[in-house]
């Protein structure tokens, strides 16, 4: 399976790692920032690295040819509809919710601000709206009384977005196609940014 990796900072170092000990080919990383982590770690293993020429979009130019999925791993970029196209099974992303619980960029921090007892991940189809595209796999874990958010998704989300995206990952690889469960709306919930003017 050919990966084209869309990502950037720790957790796409991260993704990257896991996906180079997975038996896929990572063909291409496309990051925002020729500087960041995901760039240097991505260079240094002898992948091709393209930057962006739009920070906000990925466009089909970006995407690796003859690529079969596109994951992205922490980018804040909108994978265009003609990217989605240039790939054979589309395109997944990890968000550290359950969706449709908590869409949006500070999902972490509303489920700390909201206090819900139990959080969760979701590695979904990447669709126009904002993860609002199929589930592909999902699972919860507890939140800890006091925990920040930073630290329930160091101790909880992370690790589990690494695992439920290469099962997802594995399932593709054996049945040439993704699980797709459609978002339930009446369940949606916003997670806008709670720092303005911070990103």
């Amino acid at each position: 399976m050919r990966i084209t990796l869309v990502g950037s900072r720790h957790f796409g170092v991260t993704t990257l790692n896991m996906l180079r000990e997975h038996h896929v080919t990572l063909v291409r990383a496309v990051v925002h920032d020729g500087e960041d982590r995901l760039a240097a770690a991505a260079r240094a293993a002898g992948i091709e690295v393209v930057v962006q020429a739009d920070p906000k979009l990925v466009t089909a130019a970006e995407i690796a040819p003859d690529t079969d999925l596109i994951v992205t791993a922490h980018s804040h970029a909108r994978v265009s509809r003609e990217a989605l196209a240039a790939s054979r099974l589309g395109g997944i992303g990890y968000h550290p919710s359950l969706l449709p619980r908590h869409r949006g960029i500070a999902a972490v921090e509303w489920t700390i601000k909201e206090g819900d007892p139990i959080a969760g991940g979701s590695i979904y189809h990447l669709a126009d709206r904002m993860d609002a595209g199929a589930i592909a796999a999902q699972d919860w874990v507890f939140v800890k009384k006091g925990e920040t958010a930073r630290e329930l998704w160091e101790r909880a989300l992370a690790p589990l977005g690494l695992r439920l995206l290469a099962q997802v990952i594995d399932y593709g690889k054996v049945n040439g196609s993704l699980p797709a469960k459609v978002q339930d709306e009446q369940f949606a919930t916003k997670a806008p940014n709670l720092s303005p003017g911070k990103h």
